[in-house]
């Protein structure tokens, strides 16, 4: 190529178009655009500037390779490409390489802060149509729905909280990507408690504040999840506060989630707590039983090749009752199990695989309960399970309370005969096979067992 001066500017315009298709116009918008060239007449290197040491370590992880390799290719004799943070006092000169004439460099301009917030990191899982909505979670999802809506927020910020696992995060991630959805060009930041707390010290250390709070700012969405995380933190919560008294300020949308609610907050400075209470606080409830079934039949609906019985949604949805994340942890082991191996999904299969996880959670249910859930189901008396009757009235329910000791107890055998007057353990198992049998036979004999596994793990 020609002259140096006229090289670099013309390889640079074409190492920012290359940048651009590679990255992608939303990527190389937020991080890379305002990157510009400085030149320093040095013969073998690039240097670059950057508005922000925090912008700056990015893209050194990020790109300095793949710069150093993009110039190499146009211009041979390149042996370095530095990434440097511009100075506020002057500095040598910066160039926008699409400002100047290709072959000769006439604009000098002072550069420019980075004009909008990198990347959300949304989770394509969680969109509103997967979020499965009962009584305990109605509000949230409500919220979540209405400050996603185009035009004003009618609230912010909006405060959710619940225990793990419940929701709360998949419904921020929803907002995201609703709002992205309705404002294609938006610039939209989401990250948890820690995350921020992380970038704050890493620019406080730096010097470089200005940058991480214009950044955060200029965000049209926030969403900030896990805030606990926060407590004790002096420091941040100062920067946290600022930042939440900004957007409603400026009537932003802001999404903060917590495992309490803010007047729970311990170490969260008051002041902080009574912002958060000025917006929409909407608490998510642990699932009931029918959510927590619905939301297994929705993700068994996904499956295309996997057959999931009615039975093992029954038994997860009853033993799994913690949190939803667990209870698709277990769904998903199960299946997952099931396609690796080529086995099919049943009972025995799901206690193998779920073993640990069903024994971890499984409330300590007695035979005892047992036999007097099925004596007031079928208006019997207990007496009546263990004794010598055979008439059909008595034998199904002692079949049927033998069948749910089997299933909802760690008893052997021998041991549930014996708590039915003393019965022999190939009894107990003709009459686990025969329910077994009648399920998938008579409706009746299904519904009723389902019932009383309802009364008994609820």
């Amino acid at each position: 190529m020609a002259d140096r001066s006229g090289d670099v500017a013309a390889a640079w315009a074409r190492v920012r178009q290359h940048l651009r298709e590679s990255a992608g116009a939303r990527l190389f918008d937020q991080w890379l655009k305002p990157m510009e060239l400085v030149e320093t007449g040095e013969a073998d290197s690039i240097h670059l500037a950057l508005p922000s040491a925090f912008m700056t370590n990015w893209v050194k992880s990020h790109y300095a390779e793949r710069l150093l390799q993009e110039f190499r290719a146009l211009i041979p004799d390149v042996r370095a490409v530095s990434i440097e943070t511009r100075r506020a006092t002057p500095a040598p000169a910066v160039l926008k390489a699409e400002a100047a004439p290709a072959g000769n460099i006439t604009t000098l301009r002072a550069a420019k802060p980075a004009e909008t917030a990198p990347p959300p990191v949304l989770d394509s899982r969680f969109t509103f149509d997967r979020f499965v909505v009962d009584a305990s979670n109605r509000v949230a999802f409500n919220a979540a729905q209405a400050l996603a809506e185009p035009g004003a927020p009618r609230f912010s910020p909006l405060y959710l909280h619940s225990g793990t696992g419940q929701g709360k995060t998949h419904l921020m991630h929803a907002i995201g990507h609703a709002f992205l959805a309705a404002n294609p060009g938006a610039a939209v930041i989401a990250m948890s408690a820690e995350r921020f707390m992380f970038e704050f010290v890493t620019a406080l250390r730096a010097r470089d504040t200005l940058a991480f709070k214009q950044r955060l700012r200029n965000a049209d969405l926030l969403l900030i999840d896990d805030l606990q995380f926060i407590a004790g933190k002096d420091s941040t919560q100062e920067e946290f506060f600022h930042t939440v008294n900004e957007f409603m300020i400026a009537g932003k949308r802001l999404v903060i989630t917590a495992d309490r609610c803010p007047q729970a907050l311990d170490g969260v400075e008051p002041r902080i707590v009574s912002r958060l209470s000025g917006g929409l606080v909407a608490d998510i409830k642990p699932p009931e039983p029918g959510l927590r079934r619905a939301i297994l039949e929705r993700r068994r609906a996904e499956l295309v090749d996997t057959p999931v019985p009615d039975e093992v949604i029954d038994l997860l949805s009853s033993r799994i009752t913690t949190n939803i994340r667990e209870l698709e942890g277990a769904f998903n082991r199960v299946v997952a199990y099931a396609q690796l191996t080529g086995e099919a999904i049943d009972l025995d299969f799901t206690a193998a695989t779920l073993g640990d996880v069903l024994r971890g959670s499984q409330r300590r249910i007695t035979i005892d309960e047992i036999q007097r859930a099925v004596s007031a189901h079928f208006d019997l008396k207990p007496l009546d399970l263990v004794s010598a009757r055979r008439a059909r009235v008595v034998a199904r329910p002692r079949q049927i309370a033998m069948y749910l000791a089997k299933r909802l107890t760690t008893r052997s055998l021998p041991e549930i005969g014996r708590k039915f007057g003393g019965r022999d353990h190939s009894t107990v198992i003709h009459a686990v096979r025969r329910v077994e049998e009648l399920r998938d036979a008579d409706r009746e004999v299904d519904g009723a067992v389902r019932l009383l596994m309802r009364e008994l793990e609820g």
